[in-house]
């Protein structure tokens, strides 16, 4: 799954979305940028170690992405609808990761994921600013505001990935 997705999936499908919709600036910058890639490392590394740079950055950018997307929002336990107002929604189904220096990094600032869904048009660098104001919102009209440290975020991840694969085996067996 999630070290394959960025390398072959997200590669094939962002081409196959662009042809569909017929976006043909977009598959004209598209062509460009990996037309320029393989004329620039190709000549440096071969035509196989090309693929093997490009496909070892994919992989690992593939588990990042992963890591840091889902850390966020996978380890909320979210019910259907119950008619609630869009910002208690959006503090059920998200938390932040502690502000650190790394976290910061290793995020690229989006560990603040309760600030991201409240203003995502704000740039991510200042989402540290507003989130005391947003703490403060949250404890006059006592919604709850999650943040944690970052291995406990982890942790969370492969505990309900871990959960939700017993629930559909469980289910599976059952039929």
């Amino acid at each position: 799954g999630p070290p394959a997705l960025l390398p072959l999936y997200f590669q094939w499908y962002i081409f196959y979305f662009v042809i569909q919709r017929k976006k043909w600036v977009d598959l004209a910058w598209m062509v460009t940028f990996y037309t320029r890639i393989f004329l620039s490392y190709v000549p440096l590394l071969g035509l196989k170690g090309f693929l093997g740079l490009f496909f070892i950055v994919r992989f690992l950018e593939s588990n990042w992405f992963v890591w840091v997307t889902q850390m966020n929002h996978i380890p909320m336990h979210i019910d259907h609808d119950r008619n609630m107002d869009w910002v208690s929604t959006q503090l059920q189904a998200t938390c932040n990761v502690h502000k650190s220096a790394f976290n910061d990094w290793f995020s690229g600032h989006l560990n603040f994921q309760i600030e991201h869904h409240l203003f995502p048009t704000m740039p991510r660098h200042n989402y540290h600013k507003v989130a005391p104001l947003v703490q403060s919102l949250c404890a006059k009209h006592g919604i709850e505001y999650q943040s944690k440290p970052l291995l406990s975020a982890f942790a969370d991840i492969v505990y309900s990935l871990k959960e939700s694969g017993q629930l559909w085996l469980d289910a599976y067996l059952h039929q």
